[in-house]
């Protein structure tokens, strides 16, 4: 099976996540857009840059320079310390959010993680699509940006991400490493340090591509086990999996930026039986129920509105959801224009914590074996293969 990897790295996170914290609390000036750092105590010689604003980076500061060279280079730069417990909530409100779409993730650093969704997504469902779900929904959830990778190698989609930034979205698949990974300098490559430049370099070795084009077992000679790895990355032939810790999500939501203001509850139910559709077939793959259904809204002027509801039994079918979901957005629905919709489980328990007289019930059977073979069906021909007929009777209304 082809792997779908993920690799999302927060743009500047330590400066962003100080700018939200400081907005939050009254602030008027948000740091990204003045010259700015984050460092130690000024008065203290010691004290130095830790991240940086776009706009003070102009003026040639840097990462590590002592806060007094970075005050000579800009007099009127603005610095404000750290917040690591802000800093921590955020990475953790993150994590949480990838629990939604994979268990498998990988926290490289507080500010980026690797996600494996091989097993996660349907056989047509599109992995740039997600990615790009994935960074929209951070973006208007947390205020801040993101970068995205995608491969179907795992170091690939970790120097995807790295390519333009910010607030993008990347390929990089072993089909496409000699477009547009080898024409790159070797500084660019992963793990190559400063250290092993000079060496490289008088090997001949000045892009990734030369490095990938060496016989392996020269770079093994010149460099043992790491001379290995660092080809075997440029020629994208990694073979590493997302490292884990098996968790089961606390809740599992979607939610979608629709391209044109929707005026018309019809067009949103559509929507809303697409949502509900994944976020029940992820329900199910976890092996658990939901016992809570929210349905959020976003109006075009960025007003954020949800309800949510206790399920009466707990469940896992999507036409129970979906019921719920449909009262919901319609207590919700105004007749403002949306801008985005949401919907998302919560209260999940696992199926071994069922007694399962529970689901005896004939409707309830007739409901599980229809999601079952529908699972089934998209997951042997593809997404579009069926269509609910709720879905069917919006588009013709």
């Amino acid at each position: 099976m082809k792997k779908k990897f993920l690799h999302i790295d927060v743009n500047n996170a330590f400066l962003s996540w100080t700018a939200i914290e400081r907005l939050k609390k009254g602030d008027t000036i948000d740091l990204r857009t003045i010259p700015s750092v984050i460092g130690g105590d000024e008065s203290k010689r010691h004290g130095i840059v830790v991240a940086k604003s776009n706009i003070a980076k102009k003026f040639g500061i840097k990462t590590a320079d002592p806060i007094y060279i970075a005050r000579k280079k800009c007099p009127s730069i603005l610095v404000v310390p750290a917040d690591y417990d802000a800093y921590r909530r955020y990475s953790d409100s993150l994590y949480k959010l990838f629990l939604e779409y994979t268990e498998k993730v990988e926290r490289f650093s507080i500010d980026e993680c690797f996600l494996d969704l091989t097993e996660y997504l349907k056989p047509d469902e599109d992995l740039v699509k997600v990615a790009i779900e994935i960074k929209e929904r951070i973006k208007n959830t947390f205020g801040f940006t993101v970068n995205v990778g995608v491969s179907d190698d795992k170091i690939l989609a970790k120097v995807a991400s790295d390519f333009e930034k910010p607030d993008k979205v990347h390929t990089l698949y072993k089909s496409e490493i000699e477009e547009k990974l080898w024409k790159l300098p070797i500084d660019e490559m992963f793990m190559v340090g400063k250290k092993s430049i000079p060496k490289l370099n008088r090997m001949g070795i000045k892009t990734i591509g030369d490095l990938a084009k060496t016989e392996k077992t020269i770079m093994i000679k010149n460099f043992g086990k790491y001379g290995y790895m660092i080809w075997r990355y440029a020629n994208g032939e990694s073979g590493e999996e997302v490292n884990y810790q098996e968790e089961k999500p606390k809740g599992i939501g979607n939610s979608i930026t629709v391209p044109y203001d929707i005026g018309n509850i019809d067009e949103l139910n559509v929507i809303l039986v697409q949502l509900v559709e994944k976020v029940a077939y992820r329900l199910r793959k976890h092996d658990m129920y939901a016992t809570v259904v929210n349905v959020q809204l976003k109006n075009s002027d960025f007003k954020t509105v949800s309800h949510q509801k206790k399920l009466d039994i707990r469940t896992d079918t999507t036409k129970d959801i979906l019921d719920v979901a449909k009262e919901l957005l319609k207590e919700l629905y105004k007749g403002d224009l949306i801008r985005l919709i949401g919907v998302r489980v919560d209260g999940l328990v696992e199926k071994n914590e069922m007694q399962l007289s529970i689901f005896d019930m004939p409707e309830n059977t007739k409901n599980k074996k229809i999601d079952e073979t529908i699972d089934r069906l998209k997951e042997r021909y593809g997404e579009n293969i069926i269509t609910r007929a709720t879905d069917m009777k919006s588009n013709k209304d």
